[in-house]
């Protein structure tokens, strides 16, 4: 499966809101640069994700975007048809060519599959393997958020 860049970048920038958890909205130029990501380009990811109702966004002085569900109840795959649109697509009628059929339900079981797998990791999830499997990740999260960091 080939993740688009799209993609990959609506996941980290909802990555990167969940790590941060805070109900005080984070601006587009803070995410940016927290994640290495084109502002202009996550401006637009930000407003397909807004749409698919996983984000909140206030504006003015102060404004910027939040999680509008717990990362336990977003999805990988929820960000990804956010940005890419459904995950599982039947091809049109099928035109009686030789194997055509079988084919078809070859890809929609590989569709179905890849959603499921995608189903399996919340947002939650990933902030905890982050946590863990990159220690000085949750060490500078901590800091940022005025939270006391134990030497280590």
């Amino acid at each position: 499966m080939k993740v688009s860049t799209r993609s990959d970048y609506a996941a980290r920038a909802l990555l990167s809101l969940a790590l941060h958890g805070s109900d005080r909205p984070t601006s587009v130029k803070e995410i940016a640069e927290r994640t290495n990501l084109p502002q202009p380009y996550l401006e637009q990811i930000l407003l397909a994700v807004k749409g698919a109702g996983l984000v909140r966004s206030k504006r003015g002085v102060g404004g910027g975007y939040v999680l509008a569900r717990p990362p336990e109840e977003i999805t990988l795959a929820d960000i990804l048809s956010a940005v890419e649109g459904p995950l599982i697509n039947l091809l049109g009628e099928h035109d009686h060519c030789e194997g055509h059929c079988v084919l078809q339900e070859v890809w929609v079981t590989v569709s179905e599959q890849t959603r499921t797998v995608l189903d399996g990791f919340t947002l939650a999830e990933l902030v905890d393997r982050t946590r863990v499997g990159h220690p000085e990740v949750a060490a500078e999260v901590d800091r940022a958020a005025g939270r006391k960091v134990a030497a280590g």
